[in-house]
């Protein structure tokens, strides 16, 4: 009897052959490797303990996240935030992040961004462009609801009586455009008058010598409130205070933004009256928008962060859990 030839053979060759060239049986069904992310960040500068802070949260984010971060701080120069922006585009980053120094001047290398098909995020501070598809969104602080918190504090607290120094951020910046104007706009109608405005470019050492020179200008008695931009020119004034041999918190009114620790803790032992948050924490909701405008997803416009106030009612129980 004649044994028929076996079919199988050729089969089971080609499975050995498959399995000499490292196949496995569910090779095909696994998932390919996310795409690791290269962000190019244009921060604005390295100022304060806020941007500090800002900083930080990014490139620790950056880290838990496995993406491929690339750094550029402008120490507060717009030409060097653009170079570094054009750098990120030669580079083919997959998206760039900007927290611009100033509003302005920032269409020309937008456009180049656009051209390259790189997405840009703003963080912090917005801009001002006639187009505004030239980025993708922008994730920050309501500076406007910021100094208007402040504004709405002071009425409350003063009877809406006084007479306010106010102690400006960087000329030009989103921050120190919206702080003003939107504290101004809340107390009119009230008798709260801002008699002088001086940057003191959001620095601690500003704060002090701006300070300095409104004691020398104002005696005691001229002025009753000082409205600080952020944390570290009111702390940067407290000192000037304290020097001339006045009170702050007792002898002038101190109001601020930013929510530092050692604000919220000044505001414990009463040489600060009240602040106002602006969260610099934005790494993890920044990277959030980002991942999504990569993939092809919508994201909203504007993204604000919460802003918390402290005062004497609260701090207390805040400034241990402050974390920055």
């Amino acid at each position: 009897m004649k044994i028929k030839p076996t079919v199988q053979f050729p089969i089971l060759l080609v499975g050995l052959m498959l399995a000499g060239c490292g196949k496995s049986p569910d090779a095909t069904s696994a998932p390919a490797a996310a795409k690791q992310l290269t962000i190019g960040f244009a921060q604005e500068g390295a100022e304060n303990a806020w941007r500090a802070a800002n900083t930080a949260s990014f490139k620790a984010e950056a880290e838990k996240r496995g993406i491929n971060l690339k750094f550029s701080e402008a120490q507060g120069k717009e030409e060097n935030q653009i170079s570094a922006v054009k750098s990120f585009i030669a580079q083919h980053v997959d998206a760039i992040v900007i927290a611009p120094v100033v509003e302005t001047g920032w269409e020309p290398v937008l456009k180049e961004a656009r051209d390259a098909k790189i997405p840009v995020i703003l963080s912090d501070r917005s801009i001002k462009v006639d187009d505004d598809t030239l980025y993708a969104c922008f994730v920050g602080s309501d500076f406007k609801k910021e100094g208007q918190m402040v504004a709405d504090w002071v009425v409350k607290h003063t009877g809406g009586k006084g007479r306010i120094l106010e102690l400006l951020g960087t000329p030009g910046s989103a921050p120190a455009n919206d702080r003003h104007n939107s504290f101004a706009d809340a107390i009119k109608g009230t008798n709260l008058t801002i008699i002088d405005s001086q940057s003191g470019d959001f620095k601690r050492d500003g704060g002090k010598v701006v300070m300095e020179a409104f004691l020398k200008k104002y005696k005691k008695g001229d002025f009753d409130i000082v409205y600080s931009h952020n944390d570290d020119m009111a702390i940067g004034a407290i000192q000037a205070i304290e020097e001339a041999g006045l009170k702050p918190g007792t002898d002038i009114m101190i109001v601020s933004i930013d929510g530092l620790k050692e604000a919220v803790q000044a505001i414990v032992v009463g040489k600060i009256n009240c602040v106002v948050e602006c969260n610099p924490l934005a790494g993890p909701v920044v990277y959030d928008a980002v991942e999504k405008v990569v993939a092809g997803q919508k994201v909203p416009r504007l993204s604000y962060n919460p802003d918390e106030l402290f005062d004497a009612t609260n701090a207390k129980a805040a400034v241990a859990s402050r974390q920055y």
